[in-house]
Order: structure tokens, then C-alpha cells, then sequence
């Protein structure tokens, strides 16, 4: 031992290096975000761009569930995402049906939550100028993205119908985000006039064009686990019962509004069958699944 110590002390070194590394695996550096200062407020100017080689549609839609309960957390995409049916939505169908408001607290808790992908050009990151001229994905919610259909598709006749993912009759995007009430609020983000994208140079735009990620992973099955495994996850997090009004507890510090913790759980009834909670209310406010990672790893 006392001739080994010295090699010892490497190796407890390089392990502890390997540990910080996976810690940090979260993180994919193909997204960009941007950075906000002490008091919540930031500023950058990035531009959509159109779909990649391949794909028809320059965004995706994704669902996912974020939430701690007695048995650990909750962290997955949703199989609504592809249109097939999930266990939490189905459980919070239960709840939501069931006429009581602390089930429908519960239900608000564990609620799924809409984040939109799409690839994007930086043209100005003060915080970052190094990101400026490259390519990203971007993950945002709601707020972002009415902004982008108030420009396909405007609310009045006077006003002009703007691609603006396209690269020559598009625009940038000036996102300026400030808290509001705790939360990231992304109002006064706004489209500037519309303008070709690196000069209309063909040749650079083509360039560019080959760089933008393929989006349908994200939407691929492949990306989702099956529904009984989710289900024995669920059951876990639930403190391994099947019971849906065990409480669980949401985190969303990047949501664009403040949610309701759960109250104390209540034992319901079998509600007829109804809606879905989540098919009436979507939850279609900005949430960073990669955060609920990071708590549950640091948990």
C-alpha cells in the first residue's frame, strides 16, 4: 500500500474527473441559450432558419414531464409528443376528471410541458461573441413562438405575412428576455424588418444551410421509452404504487409563468370518463428538461 500511494492518488483523481465529467453530460452543446445577467434580464439577435435537407418543416414540437415525487423524479419525453398515449397524461386525465380541486393541483404539478426546437443563426450574443456567425439549435416556448405566428400569419389585414425562418424575405429576431414575477418573460422580443440573411450571398447561405442539425430525432420513437416503461417509472417515482393522487412536486424555473405546488393529496372517487387535462389545458410554457436532469443529479 505504501508503495502504491502515490499511484493511488492519480487514480482516485482520475475517477473523481470522470465523476465531474458525467455530471456535466447534460449539457449539449448544439443548443444555445441565452445568457441573462444577475437580475434576470438579457438580450442577443439570432435568426430562424428554414428546414434542413430532408425535412419539411423548420421547427419540432416536443412534450416532456418534469416533476419529483416521494420515490425520486420524473424526468421524460412524453409520448404525446408522437401521438400515442402516456401514463401521466392518463393519470392526470384521473385527476383533472375527478372534480376535486387538490387533484386538479396535483395534476397541474406533473403537467406536460411544450418546448419548440429549431435551428438558428447568432447574429449578435453580447455575453458570448464567439457564438456569433455559427449555427444552434434552440429550445423556447409559447411566448416565442407566437411571436413567430403573428409574422406567418398576422391578426390584421394591414399587416404584411413574413416567413421569417427564410433566408431571403426573413428577419432577426431581437430576443430580449426579463423576469417577471420570478419568471422568464420574452414579451418584448420582436421581429426586426425583413432582410436577406448574410447579404443573400448564395454561396455562403448553402454553406450555412449544411451545417443545420436534422430535427425529426427529436420526434423519433427511437427518442421515447415504451409506455410500460414509463408506467414502472411512474410507479417508482409514486413511491412504487399506482396511486395517482401521491404528490409530487414540479420544478420549473424556466417557465415563462408561475405554476401552483400541489396541495395535500385526497383519495377520489372513480371519475367518468371525460376529457383530457392535458388535451384542454396544454402546457405550452418555455421548460428546459435538461434543468430537471441537473437537480436530479444533484439530488
Amino acid at each position: 500500500m505504501k508503495k502504491n500511494s502515490l499511484s493511488s492518488i492519480d487514480r482516485l483523481t482520475q475517477e473523481a474527473s470522470k465523476l465531474t465529467k458525467k455530471s456535466e453530460s447534460y449539457k449539449d452543446d448544439r443548443f444555445w441559450k441565452l445568457e441573462v445577467d444577475q437580475a434576470g434580464n438579457g438580450i442577443a439577435t439570432i435568426r430562424f432558419l428554414p428546414a434542413a435537407e430532408g425535412e419539411d418543416v423548420p421547427w419540432v414540437r416536443l412534450f416532456t414531464h418534469g416533476f419529483k415525487g416521494p420515490g425520486g423524479w420524473y424526468i421524460e419525453n412524453s409520448l404525446t409528443t408522437i401521438g400515442q398515449k402516456d401514463p401521466v397524461s392518463e393519470m392526470n386525465t384521473v385527476l383533472w376528471n375527478s372534480g376535486n380541486d387538490r387533484d386538479k393541483e396535483i395534476a397541474r404539478a406533473r403537467k406536460r410541458k411544450l418546448n419548440y426546437i429549431a435551428n438558428i443563426l447568432v447574429v449578435s450574443d453580447p455575453k458570448h461573441p464567439e457564438n456569433e456567425g455559427k449555427v444552434f439549435l434552440f429550445k423556447f416556448g409559447k411566448q416565442i413562438f407566437d411571436k413567430i405566428m403573428e409574422k406567418l400569419k398576422p391578426e390584421f389585414q394591414d399587416e404584411d405575412i413574413t416567413n421569417v425562418f427564410d433566408y431571403w424575405t426573413g428577419a432577426n429576431f431581437k430576443i430580449k428576455q426579463r423576469k417577471v414575477e420570478g419568471y422568464p418573460n420574452f414579451l418584448k422580443s420582436d421581429f426586426e424588418e425583413s432582410s436577406p440573411l448574410l447579404g443573400g450571398d448564395d454561396k455562403k447561405l448553402e454553406e450555412m444551410w449544411k451545417k443545420q442539425y436534422k430535427l425529426n430525432e427529436f420526434v423519433s420513437a427511437s427518442n421515447f421509452k415504451s409506455y410500460q416503461e414509463l408506467k414502472s417509472r411512474l410507479d417508482q417515482v409514486l413511491g412504487g404504487t399506482s396511486d395517482a393522487t401521491a404528490t409530487a412536486e414540479a420544478f420549473d424555473e424556466d417557465d415563462e409563468l408561475p405554476r401552483s405546488k400541489p396541495a395535500p393529496a385526497m383519495k377520489q372517487k372513480a371519475p367518468p370518463k371525460v376529457s383530457s387535462q392535458d388535451e384542454d389545458e396544454d402546457d405550452e410554457e418555455e421548460s428546459t428538461l435538461d434543468y430537471f436532469k441537473k437537480l436530479a443529479e444533484q439530488d
